[in-house]
């Protein structure tokens, strides 16, 4: 890619940035922060970002991306919620690495729903990224249903969506939010070696 190219729509993204977008940027970066520090501060942070992109993503035209905001809005109220009652044995919810059980329902989970979502983006809908919007849709589901169960294998499923999601928000004109999802992608990465750090501390 042409360097003038990305810094030409770098520049016309910040331009055309709304105060809305920059507002749901900021949080949705502090809020994977917090999760990176397991520190519960991840859910009113991610409340309200994903709160911002349910409306953001309707005005793109980003169909399972405002739907996937939306669940995880929901997610992040059983996440808090999880996070702050553990059992009766538990003083915190601990985190552990998914069983081959928790693998297979978990890229069953995947599979369908990427399959439903494309099929009725691409069929039901003006969107023109049926396929990449599905796609994003489907792995941070996952990802979000994991994290609420603190398994460290969520974060595998968040650089899947991080990766795919940079070209997409980009290509939708979406910069400052394409950016975020590079800075997604590094604190991902420190999250998942975080993560197993404190899962084989158990």
């Amino acid at each position: 890619m042409d360097i003038n190219f990305l810094l030409d729509g770098i520049r016309e993204g910040i331009a055309a940035m709304t105060w809305l977008e920059a507002i749901a940027a900021f949080l949705g970066i502090a809020s994977v922060f917090y999760s990176m520090k397991e520190h519960i501060w991840v859910y009113p942070t991610g409340i309200v970002s994903t709160l911002i992109y349910v409306w953001i993503c309707f005005e793109y035209k980003l169909y399972a991306d405002m739907g996937i905001n939306a669940y995880y809005f929901s997610m992040s109220i059983f996440g808090w919620y999880a996070w702050t009652h553990p059992t009766e044995n538990e003083s915190i919810l601990p985190t552990t690495w998914l069983s081959s059980k928790g693998w297979v329902t978990s890229l069953l989970l995947f599979a369908g729903s990427y399959l439903v979502l494309s099929t009725v983006l691409s069929n039901f809908t003006d969107s023109d990224v049926p396929y990449w919007d599905s796609f994003t849709t489907s792995s941070a589901f996952v990802g979000m249903w994991l994290m609420a169960k603190k398994k460290v294998e969520n974060w595998y499923f968040w650089l899947l969506t991080d990766f795919v999601s940079i070209p997409l928000y980009f290509y939708k004109g979406l910069i400052l939010t394409s950016f975020q999802y590079v800075v997604f992608t590094v604190l991902a990465i420190l999250g998942l070696l975080a993560w197993i750090k404190s899962a084989k501390a158990l």
